[in-house]
């Protein structure tokens, strides 16, 4: 079988091939993006050294506090739901607190930089995402302390009802409960099924 090796090319481009005859070696030098970049980092892809918009800095509390929002709204909208009112209602309080504070905070670079912009204004192009998962944060929030709010009202208000049907000591007793209810739909929902 004859010999198959291709000729060296100029535009061989293997980095673990070892250099040409009479060439020395040269230190280790990450590779651009391929677009015709010089291995500094400075290639026509590149800005700056970043590579597209800026990612998500944990670090940053303006993003850290919106991402807070968000799982403290959505959770507290769950426990809302699944009838645990009191750890929606806290849940719901922190992330309404989270998400007005990720609005309206400023990063540390531009504390005492006057002119500098605020909020999630001075993230740039990545301040889009943090935004969303802010106010996203606030609607679940409200929807949580709503939820909340009308179940603590619900109990205010047929204080008698649960009252009696926790003291019921039979299922007969807890029955009768059924006639503290008004004939409406709120009576219908909250009646122990027979």
């Amino acid at each position: 079988m004859p010999d198959r090796r291709q000729p060296d090319s100029p535009t061989d481009d293997n980095p673990f091939a070892a250099p040409p005859e009479g060439r020395p070696d040269q230190p280790w030098q990450p590779r651009s993006g391929g677009d015709g970049g010089n291995g500094d980092g400075t290639g026509p892809g590149d800005s700056g050294g970043q590579r597209g918009p800026a990612r998500w800095d944990p670090t940053d509390p303006i993003q850290r506090r919106a991402r807070y929002a968000l799982l403290a709204g959505m959770w507290g909208f769950f426990f809302g739901i699944f009838g645990i009112p009191s750890v929606g209602l806290l849940l719901g309080a922190l992330a309404l607190y989270w998400g007005i504070s990720a609005l309206r905070g400023k990063p540390a670079a531009a504390v005492g930089e006057p002119g500098a912009p605020t909020g999630l204004d001075a993230l740039g192009p990545a301040a889009r995402p943090q935004r969303t998962a802010a106010v996203s944060g606030l609607v679940t929030a409200s929807l949580a302390i709503l939820l909340a709010m009308s179940s603590y009202a619900l109990q205010l208000a047929y204080k008698d009802f649960y009252v009696c049907r926790d003291d019921a000591l039979t299922k007969s007793a807890e029955f009768q409960c059924n006639t503290l209810l008004p004939d409406n739909v709120i009576g219908e929902v909250l009646k122990v099924p027979r």
